[in-house]
């Protein structure tokens, strides 16, 4: 996909998002972003949308076995956690002599 259309998300790795659907729906706890692809929508949460993945013994684990950790889930079903309120909260973009900053519309704070 070009650059000029690829979408633009207000979401980025490192961020405290609050999953707002799904089986690991908690509007109350924010869990870390750990990588987000922009291409396809998807998003790497922290401790959820956990699946089992069976390895098989290689150099680094000899043993193998079953692992369990994160799948992407849909950007969509998340949102930005608003420190300030403690609760989430909508996202918009305002131009600045530097870039965009996400500015968070319960609040009016800055998002770092």
């Amino acid at each position: 996909m070009k650059k000029r259309f690829q979408p633009k998300f207000n979401i980025k790795k490192g961020d405290n998002v609050v999953v707002i659907s799904g089986d690991d729906r908690d509007r109350s706890a924010p869990k870390v972003v750990l990588a987000v692809n922009p291409t396809e929508g998807r998003i790497l949460v922290e401790g959820v949308n956990m699946v089992t993945k069976h390895l098989k013994p290689n150099a680094q684990n000899p043993q193998g076995g079953i692992v369990k950790e994160e799948a992407f889930i849909n950007i969509s079903n998340v949102m930005l956690w608003d420190a300030k309120t403690k609760s989430p909260a909508r996202v918009r973009r305002e131009r600045t002599e530097t870039g965009f900053v996400r500015i968070s519309k319960k609040s009016g704070e800055v998002i770092k």
